[in-house]
């Protein structure tokens, strides 16, 4: 009882101290500990990790950081992108005569010029700044104080021809120590690679495991890679098996450390994209925003669990929740990967896949892979089962008509608040408020900054009623060419709960 009792007390004291925030007041009379409801605070630090945008000497990519203007943060902070090279022994003594630390090519570590290839603005304003060509390296991002609530970093690129040509992006994301990719390939025409970035000082131990439509995919070689400190690695999936796979299902699993992980899919046909890690497995799921001109929409699932899953699919549409006409349902066997072609589900209409069980739940992994354009002007993207929007969640880089946000509020009427933030050059920002419908799924309107000038973030809120999903579709600046990109917006977890507890001194007389 005195370990237990005192070890809790611990726990609270070490989670205030994360957030900067301690209530601690002197004992009643009767020496008897007394809690209070959790505070909600700003958390006081946040990491991002971006992949190596790509190896194609025509990539043009743009990075885009904002952070939303947050009540109660600091007043002050700081945020940085820094290059992730891990220095190996012969590189700590290749320095040149003003002891500047040179790559293998002879240039210093980060861009070409040793520049942070962005640097954060304030909160409230976001910041640009690009690469070109296909030695960009991948980025490890801290953001510390008024920076870190809601810390967003996009990364967007444009290849113009070859393998995975078209409009690449995606949200940096945080370290984690799992992650599902339901939707790779190891199939002929597609090139998918596993990035897994490390922000720490010491190395991490992943192992990689790869499902098809029968089971497992036989591999050692996806078994305890090791990624070096503050580095990044790149990972074929065909070299981790030679089994050819229309649909695969990908899991990182952390031994020890943390890690970043994106899956960047290239397809010699039809463009390429990143596909971001699913949702945690649920028996309910959510797959926000198809676009509306879809040709192709394919859904790929995988359960990793023992039981099988049978599942009803219907898609939020503008006017309510409907059941797709030969698709009513997907059967997923346990420890398989299934995929089910849609079609032109959308019909021309904004829409949100849902997914529910029809009997038992059984917790499913699930994306989507969308199509657009026919011939040979399409492109791809995909779009993972999401977490909703909670208190809020931010899109960076957004265009004035470019930029297509949907929202979806699967089982009530949810009201939301969308702000466009000033321009990464100029303008002032502006807000609307949405309601969407129960069981349906809309393309708001969303505001543009008056006067704008450059790019700008999107932050969506909660303001009341159901849970909101919410996605975020660029398209590229040529209009004879379908390239796209959809980003999902989850919360930005950037608010914490945290405990208040009085001092009881009495647990360490007992």
């Amino acid at each position: 009882m005195k370990r237990t009792t005192l070890s809790l007390f611990a726990g609270a004291t070490a989670l205030a101290a994360v957030t900067g925030f301690a209530a601690v007041s002197a004992p009643g009379d009767s020496g008897a500990a007394t809690t209070e409801p959790a505070a909600t605070l700003p958390v006081e630090r946040t990491g991002l990790l971006c992949p190596a945008p790509s190896n194609s000497d025509l990539a043009e990519t743009s990075y885009t950081s904002f952070t939303p203007v947050t009540k109660g943060a600091d007043e002050k902070g700081t945020a940085a992108l820094e290059a992730a090279t891990a220095e190996s022994e012969g590189e700590k003594d290749d320095k040149d005569g003003k002891g500047e630390e040179k790559d293998n090519k002879g240039e210093k570590s980060g861009d070409k010029t040793g520049e942070p290839v962005v640097q954060p603005k304030e909160p409230g304003t976001p910041a640009t700044g690009k690469t070109s060509g296909g030695d960009a390296p991948a980025l490890i991002g801290t953001a510390a104080g008024s920076h870190a609530p809601g810390w967003t970093v996009q990364q967007t690129t444009e290849v113009a021809a070859g393998t995975g040509r078209g409009l690449l992006g995606l949200n940096c994301t945080a370290p984690d120590t799992e992650f599902w990719f339901p939707g790779a390939s190891t199939a002929a025409g597609r090139t998918d690679y596993v990035h897994l970035t490390n922000p720490d000082d010491s190395a991490a131990v992943v192992d990689i495991e790869l499902y098809g439509k029968d089971g497992t995919l036989k591999s050692t070689v996806g078994e305890g890679i090791t990624v070096p400190p503050n580095s990044s690695e790149s990972l074929l999936l065909s070299t981790l098996s030679d089994v050819e796979e229309t649909d695969v299902t990908v899991h990182v699993g952390v031994r020890s450390g943390r890690l970043g992980a994106a899956v960047q899919a290239l397809d010699d046909k039809t463009g390429g994209d990143w596909l971001t890690a699913a949702a945690d497995p649920a028996s309910d799921l959510v797959l926000p925003g198809i676009p509306k001109d879809a040709t192709s929409v394919r859904l790929v699932l995988f359960t990793p669990g023992g039981s099988d899953a049978d599942l009803k699919v219907g898609l939020a549409s503008p006017s309510g929740l409907i059941t797709p006409a030969g698709h009513e349902t997907v059967h997923v066997k346990a420890g398989m990967t299934t995929g089910v072609d849609l079609g032109e589900i959308t019909r021309g209409e904004a829409g949100s896949l849902v997914l529910t069980p029809t009997s038992g739940a059984v917790p499913v992994v699930a994306a989507v892979r969308v199509v657009r354009g026919k011939g040979g002007e399409q492109e791809s993207a995909f779009i993972p089962a999401s977490d909703p929007v909670a208190a809020r969640a931010t899109s960076a880089d957004n265009r004035a008509k470019s930029t297509t946000l949907s929202v979806a509020a699967p089982d009530r009427t949810a009201k939301v608040k969308v702000t466009a933030s000033a321009g990464t050059e100029g303008g002032t920002t502006a807000t609307k408020t949405f309601t969407i419908k129960g069981g349906t799924t809309q393309n708001v309107e969303a505001p543009v900054p008056a006067g704008l000038e450059g790019t700008y973030a999107l932050t969506v809120e909660t303001v009341s009623g159901g849970p909101v999903y919410a996605s975020r579709t660029l398209t590229g600046e040529d209009d004879d060419v379908a390239s796209f990109t959809v980003q999902t917006l989850p919360d930005d977890r950037g608010m914490v709960s945290v405990p208040k507890a009085e001092e009881d001194l009495s647990v360490l007389q007992k």
